[in-house]
This record gives C-alpha cells, structure tokens and sequence, in this order.
C-alpha cells in the first residue's frame, strides 16, 4: 500500500470594519502575543476545521505591552502588567497551534480605527494619550 497524501487549504477573510482608513496600514511593526493573556471567544476565535485545528487572533484587538515578559496582551486599562498602556491593535489576524502559547502578529500603531468595532471594545478615553506612543485617532 503507498499513502497517498491528501492536501487541504482554508482561507479566511479577516474582518476588519474596524479599520476605519488605510492609513498607516503600510507600517505595521511585528509583534508576539501571549495567547493566555487574550479572551477566547472575544479575542481570538476557535476553528471549526477539525483537518486544520488552528484558532486565530482577530483582527483589531487592542493590545498592551507587558513590562517583564515584553510580550503583548489584551489591553486592560485596569491591569498592573504594562496592559494598561494601549500600545494599539493587531492589524491582521494571526493563526495559532492549540498548543500555542504565543504567536507573532503584526501591530498597527498608527491610523484611524472605529471603536465601536473593535473586537472586545475599547473606551478610548481609557487609553492614555503618548507622544511615543500609539498614534489613533478613534471614530
């Protein structure tokens, strides 16, 4: 008998009606995120593809840096880690192993995004203005 492989390809369309301009889309910077520091269900989304078990970051989550890890997370404004310090969003949806602890994904700093599509919200007035920081103007 000769096994024969079998390949299979999923693609997803990456929602992202919380992009509210292309703006700064051009120069997303590389991050990792720590997987046990996002919400499943409101952060990241579990497949449904039992070939290809891989769940995935969505797109638009706002994230913080975590000061002793330098890893990144959900952004808290009530969090103690560095989380409370919005550092802005992931720009495009990361796909990750459920052994996974943490997975690369590119950070948008800069641009305009519609708050009231962001996946899991954000309070603008909760994430602290920087001159070095995040440059989003929030519609």
């Amino acid at each position: 008998m000769t096994p024969q492989p079998i390949t299979t390809s999923t693609s997803y369309t990456a929602d992202r009606a919380w992009l509210a301009s292309l703006h700064g889309t051009d120069s997303t910077e590389t991050i990792m995120l720590d997987i046990s520091k996002l919400t499943a269900g409101t952060h990241t989304a579990a497949s449904t593809n039992t070939s290809q078990p891989y769940s995935r970051v969505l797109s638009g989550v706002p994230v913080g840096k975590m000061t002793a890890s330098g890893l990144y997370g959900a952004f808290d404004p009530t969090a103690t880690d560095g989380r409370q310090n919005l550092a802005c969003h992931v720009f495009a949806e990361a796909l990750f192993a459920p052994s996974a602890t943490k997975v690369p994904a590119a950070l948008l700093w800069h641009g305009v995004v519609v708050a009231s599509k962001v996946p899991g919200g954000i309070d603008p007035t909760k994430a602290t203005p920087s001159v070095t920081g995040p440059q989003i103007r929030y519609v």
